[in-house]
């Protein structure tokens, strides 16, 4: 009986670790984490802080575009708003993370 003893501790190996196996197991998951970091965090961080730059950038004047599609001229800034004028007599009180770009030369 002691004899399939020993013989199942010979045919382990090592004595149970896991060695090479574990470490190649892990090698697909670190790339598909270094993929998903470079095409989809790392640009996403990128677009977020450009938005927030041009939302600390507004002022007066400044001819913009909502994100729901709306042209309009600044009119008033405040902390977390921004008045536009979208016609001569109509103008719209947002919030500041609303506007998505500001309009330029070309745009018109």
């Amino acid at each position: 009986m002691n004899w399939l003893v020993s013989e199942a501790w010979a045919q382990s190996g090592n004595g149970g670790g896991g060695g090479p196996g574990l470490l190649l197991s892990l090698i697909p998951f670190l790339l598909i984490f270094a993929v998903f970091y470079f095409l989809l965090i790392l640009p996403q961080q990128k677009r977020q802080k450009q938005l927030k730059e041009m939302l600390d950038q507004l002022k007066k004047g400044d001819k913009v575009v909502t994100a729901s599609g709306i042209w309009g001229t600044i009119t008033n800034i405040g902390k977390h708003t921004v008045t536009l004028q979208i016609a001569d007599n109509t103008k719209i009180k947002m919030q500041r993370e609303h506007i998505a770009r500001v309009r330029t030369e070309e745009d018109e």
